[in-house]
């Protein structure tokens, strides 16, 4: 069997294997991902049979081991990073950027990749597979520069994996088929039919609508086994104190991931066994989140491994969850008064649960829920943008969010992402890209242009003191102090960068028509 026609069970095998595992331990790579992604040159069970038979020799070497037997994938270098004879300019950079990161379809291979039908845009850097939320904020900037055409195959290469990985997963990866990502298809699939960017929205829809809707089944899967009486939960489905019905990040599996293998075994270090199938649980449902790792997620606020994000409901995803719904509402009216009913109840039941559960009143601000202690968390976050992004706040509440923001997170380079300090890269000083767009987006739908513009302002302003100075755009931002670069996470702060080219331009284009 010649390796490019090894099966995914086989990917799966070589994912899960002691081998693997013994590679990943040896601690031989930088960054845990960089195994998870290589290529097999044989199938698997010859490359185990070899390491069995070898790995006891006094003159065994792993590192030769895996030069015979695995092809590790290139590095993916900016290539605009280099000197420039004229001061750069940051629009051609994100102009020319959407060519470096764009990717043909797939062609099966030996290693965790899932093929897709059609080209799409990695973010860049570590991330050399399309990632499900970053597209939508990449979309904007692509449309905004007249490739509607990869928008549109990006989207279907979603609907392409909804339908046949059962979700759509949180990048094209064999290992990150567990868990999702912030559902934003609904958002996509609206932006191309408001825009009309098909050639035939008719039939475009006729594929998107049975995909939105299993995407929909996918979140609340569990529903239907959820236990008589209130506050319990199944899978990424909770009931609610009252009986009402929110959602929560999840992953299917309780295992080391394994693009972060030696990370998560080393941070579960000394915890009971089901002590440590909880924490690789949470960890990776953090994943799921795009958050990771903020302190959203943590009981305590410098410990990653007291993370505990199954106990939270997110204020964000179920503003994405109502959203999602809502179009579902919308798609069905006039097609099926039965789905267009039922998706209309779930979505104003969510919304009213939204308010009841995420909104504080004495501090007038949106908060995640803890199910596990039955309160708000004190953890305030841009997640509460997402009720003004899509209009669900009162004007009364949007202003009093609004006024918390530019109270508490508007700082020199935009706005921060919690007002939590901390050594996690989705807390301050560290600001990020889809985050200055749902808030710009959010102040906009309740009439604050003037908060709007100075956001995308001094967003843009980092954004282009930074590419000044190292030509090159990067995933985030310390908007505290932007002339340091940003740090936190469990990598190396990534240059390319999908989501933040996107969001940037987007930015650049409503900064002209604001003057």
């Amino acid at each position: 069997m010649h390796a490019s026609h090894i099966a995914s069970s086989d990917i799966h095998a070589f994912l899960t294997s002691e081998l693997f595992a013994d590679i990943q331990m040896a601690e031989l790579f930088s960054d845990s991902k960089l195994f998870a992604d290589a290529t097999l040159k044989a199938p698997f069970s010859d490359i185990n049979s070899a390491y069995q038979a070898e790995k006891l020799s006094e003159t065994f070497d792993l590192a030769q081991f895996i030069l015979r037997f695995f092809t590790l994938p290139a590095p993916l270098i900016d290539a605009l990073n280099t000197d420039y004879d004229a001061p750069p300019h940051l629009l051609s950079h994100i102009q020319t950027m959407w060519q470096q990161l764009r990717r043909s379809p797939d062609k099966n291979e030996a290693n965790s990749l899932l093929p897709l039908p059609n080209a799409y845009l990695v973010p860049g850097g570590r991330f050399r597979e399309i990632y499900y939320w970053d597209s939508y904020f990449s979309a904007l900037g692509l449309a905004q520069d007249g490739h509607e055409s990869l928008v549109l195959s990006m989207t279907k290469n979603f609907l392409h994996l909804q339908n046949s990985q059962l979700c759509i997963p949180n990048g094209n990866r064999l290992y990150y088929v567990s868990r999702s990502q912030p559902p934003v298809l609904a958002l996509m699939v609206s932006l191309i039919c408001e825009n009309k960017w098909t050639n035939d929205d008719h039939t475009f829809l006729e594929q998107a609508l049975p995909m939105l809707e299993k995407e929909h089944a996918f979140w609340m899967r569990g529903e239907s086994t959820l236990k008589s009486g209130a506050a319990t939960s199944e899978k990424r489905v909770v009931k609610m104190p009252d009986g009402s019905i929110l959602n929560r990040y999840w992953d299917e599996l309780a295992t080391p991931r394994p693009e972060s293998y030696e990370e998560d075994i080393a941070l579960a270090a000394g915890k009971t066994p089901a002590d440590a199938a909880a924490f690789y649980r949470h960890i990776r449902a953090a994943c799921e989140s795009g958050w990771d790792f903020s302190t959203r997620w943590l009981t305590s606020p410098d410990a990653l491994d007291s993370i505990n994000t199954t106990n939270i409901v997110p204020i964000d995803l179920n503003c994405l969850l109502w959203n999602l719904e809502n179009t579902l509402h919308k798609l069905y009216t006039g097609k099926d008064s039965i789905k267009a009913n039922h998706f209309k109840t779930r979505a104003d039941n969510r919304a009213d649960a939204i308010n009841r559960f995420c909104w504080n009143s004495q501090s007038a601000f949106y908060f995640d829920y803890n199910i596990q202690t039955h309160t708000q968390s004190t953890v305030a976050s841009l997640a509460a943008t997402l009720p003004l992004f899509f209009k669900l706040a009162s004007r009364a509440q949007a202003k009093s969010v609004l006024a918390t923001l530019k109270r508490d997170f508007l700082e020199t380079g935009g706005l921060v992402t919690t007002t939590q300090l901390s050594h996690q890269q989705w807390d301050s000083p560290n600001g990020w890209a889809p985050l200055q767009w749902f808030a710009v987006i959010g102040a906009e739908q309740y009439d604050d242009r003037s908060f709007a513009k100075e956001v995308m302002s001094r967003w843009v302003h980092t954004v282009d003191a930074f590419f000044q100075q190292h030509h090159t755009i990067m995933e985030k931002y310390n908007v505290v102090t932007p002339d340091i670069a940003a740090s936190g996470g469990e990598y190396e702060v990534q240059s390319g960068f999908g989501w933040t080219n996107g969001v940037t331009r987007m930015f650049i284009a409503k900064l002209q028509d604001y003057e």
